[in-house]
C-alpha cells in the first residue's frame, strides 16, 4: 500500500511538472487597423520561437471598444487597444506597446482656411465606430459645434473619401497608395508649450503627448514639420490571467523589442522599462507591476542598512557601558588597593625595638584607615567583594600581631 502510494504521488508531481513547462497560448483580438494587425503579427511570429508563452490572433478586424468587450465576456485573453480609450473595470494594461500619432490630413486638392472648412462638405474617415480616433473626431465636433449634417462619414478606407483623422502608427509605407494625400498640421514645432491647441488637447487628455512628424517622412506630403499629438498602444488583459503569466510574457515582450526595433525602428526604439501608473487609462496588471519592481529591493534588504546601523549603534553602547563598568570597578580596585599599602606600610613600620607609644600609634592609624574604608563602603565608593573583605582580614591581622607584640614585650617597653 505504501509503494502504491508513493507511485501515485510521484506521478501527480511529474504531472504538475508537465503542466508547469507546457507552452500556454493567448488568444489576441485582431485589430481593425491592418497596420496595427501586421505589428501584432509580427510580435506573434517573434514570440512563437523561443517561448514557453505564445499569442493566437482569432477574429476578424475590431474596433477598440468591441475588442474590450471581447475580452470582458472571455471571448478573448488580449487586445492592442489605443490609451486613449475611457476607462473600463476589468481590463489590465499588460505594458504599452509603441506609440499611435494622430493623423490629419486630405486626398487631392482641397481649399480650406480653418479646421471647420476641411470637414465641411467633405467625406471623414475617422476610423471604425468606437475607435479611438473616432471618438476624438467626435469630441472635436461637440467642442466646435460642428453639426453632423455638415460633413459624411466613411466607415472603411477602401471606400471614397476626402479627409481622414485617424490615429496610426508611423508607417510611410502603407500610404503609397495615396499618392496626393497631404497632412495637415496643428501649428507650428515652435508651438508647443505656448498654449496652442495641441496644448489644450493634452491637458485636457493626459494619455496624449505633444508629436511632431519630422519633415520628408511622408515624402512630398509632409514637406515641413507636422505639429500633431500620439497616444500609446496598449497590450490589454482581462481579469483573471494570472500574475505569473503575465510576468512571463512582459519579460518576453522586452526581450524582442530589439527585434522589433529592427523591424520597425521608428516605432519600438522607445524605452517602456520605467512606465508609470500615471500614464495607463486601465490599472496595471500585478503581472507588470511586480516585472516593473524585479530589480527592487525587498523589504529585508531596503532596511538592512538601517537595521545594521541599529545594531552597531547597540553593540557601540553596549560596549561603552561595559568599558564605563570596567572603569568604575577600577578606580574602587585601585582605592582599596591604596588601604592595602597603607596597611602594609604601617605594620611594617613598627619594629620589635619600637615603643609602646609607637605601637599604640600604629594601631590607632590601621583603625582610623578601617573606618575611612567603611565610610567609603556605605558612600558606594567601594565595593563589598572579596577585594574589601581582603583588606579587612588584613587589617584585622595587622592590629591582631600589634596588640600580640605589644603584651610579649611587657608594660615597660
Amino acid at each position: 500500500m505504501a509503494i502504491r502510494s508513493t507511485s501515485l504521488v510521484c506521478l501527480i508531481l511529474a504531472g504538475l511538472a508537465a503542466c508547469d513547462a507546457q507552452h500556454r497560448e493567448l488568444l489576441l483580438v485582431r485589430p481593425a487597423s491592418p497596420v496595427d494587425a501586421d505589428i501584432a503579427e509580427e510580435v506573434i511570429e517573434l514570440l512563437g520561437k523561443d517561448s514557453n508563452v505564445s499569442i493566437r490572433m482569432i477574429g476578424e478586424g475590431r474596433s477598440d471598444e468591441a475588442a474590450l468587450e471581447a475580452l470582458a465576456t472571455g471571448e478573448a485573453d488580449l487586445a492592442l487597444v489605443s490609451n486613449n480609450l475611457p476607462y473600463r473595470t476589468g481590463i489590465a494594461t499588460v505594458m504599452p506597446m509603441y506609440p499611435s500619432v494622430l493623423h490629419i490630413g486630405y486626398i487631392g486638392e482641397r481649399q480650406f482656411s480653418s479646421e471647420n472648412d476641411l470637414f465641411r462638405s467633405a467625406n471623414v474617415f475617422a476610423g471604425p465606430e468606437g475607435s479611438a480616433s473616432r471618438m476624438m473626431f467626435e469630441t472635436y465636433l461637440s467642442r466646435n459645434d460642428f453639426d453632423h449634417d455638415q460633413f459624411i462619414y466613411v466607415d472603411s478606407p477602401q471606400a471614397p473619401f476626402d479627409v481622414f483623422v485617424v490615429f496610426a502608427p508611423i508607417s510611410p509605407d502603407r500610404l503609397d497608395e495615396y499618392p496626393d494625400f497631404k497632412l495637415v498640421s496643428a501649428g507650428s514645432a515652435d508651438d508647443i508649450g505656448k498654449g496652442t491647441g495641441v496644448d489644450a488637447a493634452v491637458l485636457l487628455n493626459p494619455q496624449l503627448r505633444p508629436f511632431v512628424i519630422p519633415a520628408r517622412t511622408y515624402g512630398e506630403a509632409t514637406p515641413a514639420p507636422v505639429l500633431t499629438v500620439a497616444v500609446d498602444m496598449l497590450l490589454v488583459a482581462r481579469n483573471g490571467l494570472s500574475e505569473p503569466l503575465i510576468y512571463d510574457l512582459v519579460r518576453e515582450l522586452h526581450r524582442l523589442r530589439p527585434a522589433l526595433a529592427s523591424l520597425r525602428p521608428g516605432l519600438f526604439r522607445t524605452d517602456y522599462g520605467s512606465y508609470s501608473t500615471n500614464n495607463s487609462t486601465f490599472l496595471l496588471h500585478p503581472g507588470l507591476i511586480a516585472y516593473l519592481n524585479r530589480n527592487e529591493p525587498s523589504v529585508y534588504e531596503r532596511y538592512s542598512g538601517i537595521a545594521e546601523v541599529v545594531v552597531t549603534v547597540i553593540v557601540a553602547l553596549f560596549s561603552a557601558g561595559f568599558a564605563g563598568v570596567r572603569i568604575f570597578r577600577m578606580r574602587r580596585k585601585n582605592r582599596i588597593d591604596t588601604f592595602y599599602t597603607d596597611v602594609i606600610a604601617i605594620r611594617h613600620s613598627v619594629t620589635e625595638s619600637s615603643s609602646a607609644d609607637e605601637r599604640l600609634a600604629a594601631i590607632r592609624k590601621i583603625r582610623e584607615l578601617q573606618d575611612t574604608a567603611f565610610d567609603l563602603l556605605v558612600d558606594e565608593k567601594l565595593s563589598a567583594d572579596e577585594s574589601f573583605r581582603i583588606f579587612v582580614s588584613l587589617s584585622n591581622d595587622a592590629l591582631r600581631d600589634l596588640e600580640l607584640a605589644g603584651r610579649a614585650s611587657g608594660p615597660g617597653s
